[in-house]
């Protein structure tokens, strides 16, 4: 399938209650606050941290692949009477009606682009709705080898119902930076069971290439820096660049 359906039907369902992470919005407050609006987040999925950041009074849109992820933000939003904006593109083909001083994903979402086409095409994409006084957050990281092949991970829906998804196999690729993963996403209520395995994809980057990528795109890498915003040594895996447009 294509990675950018990867989140629909019951993986979307399952997602909200099984999501092991939920971004931190400070910093990303933080970044929409000193560089300014409006910003735009890059696979904002169900809206966390987009909610958080339009509570906060802050001009935050939205865009994700996702129909049914998006449909279970504005949901959220509804319910916690907060306006938003929101589009159903892919990253790799943004097509929106305006610039933004702020572009930023949060977490390390960017490594569900499948190669390093799709990556260099949603870098494009960045640069072309950047203000040229603008700039962007990436969060990359370097994927582990899954632990505990077949042992599942369980939460409760609302209605009752047992959700479960695991890890079924693993094949790994170190010359592409490619990992995939077939996980299974369970839903059983009562005597009805629904079940699908799906292939998670993601691809990693050098900083090198990852370096090389942006510049290709018109972007220049201004920092890079760790899970706690200090600059990044050369061993860490969890790391952030910061663009801004090249003049």
């Amino acid at each position: 399938m294509e990675p950018a359906e990867f989140y629909t039907g019951i993986v979307a369902e399952i997602y909200g209650p099984l999501k092991s992470y939920s971004p931190d919005p400070g910093p990303y407050a933080a970044f929409v606050e000193e560089v300014g609006g409006p910003a735009l987040e890059l696979g904002c999925g169900d809206g966390d941290p987009l909610l958080e950041l339009r509570r906060r009074g802050l001009q935050v849109d939205g865009v994700d692949s996702s129909a049914d992820m998006l449909e279970r933000l504005r949901r959220r939003a509804n319910e916690q009477g907060i306006a938003v904006t929101v589009f159903h593109q892919r990253m790799e083909a943004l097509n929106l009606p305006r610039r933004y001083r702020t572009i930023f994903l949060a977490g390390p979402t960017f490594t569900l682009l499948p190669d390093d086409a799709a990556a260099l095409a949603a870098l494009c994409g960045i640069r072309a709705h950047l203000a040229e006084d603008g700039a962007a957050l990436v969060p990359l990281f370097v994927p582990a080898p899954s632990e505990g092949i077949g042992r599942a991970r369980m939460a409760t829906a609302p209605d009752g119902a047992e959700l479960r998804v695991s890890v079924v196999g693993e094949e790994r690729d170190e010359a592409a930076r490619r990992q995939t993963t077939l996980l299974r996403y369970e839903r059983r209520h009562g005597a009805d069971r629904s079940v699908v395995e799906r292939p998670w994809v993601l691809h990693w980057y050098s900083r090198s290439g990852f370096r090389s990528l942006a510049k290709t795109a018109g972007l220049a890498v201004t920092a890079i820096t760790d899970v706690h915003g200090a600059p990044a040594t050369d061993d860490a895996t969890d790391v952030t660049f910061r663009l801004e447009a090249i003049t």
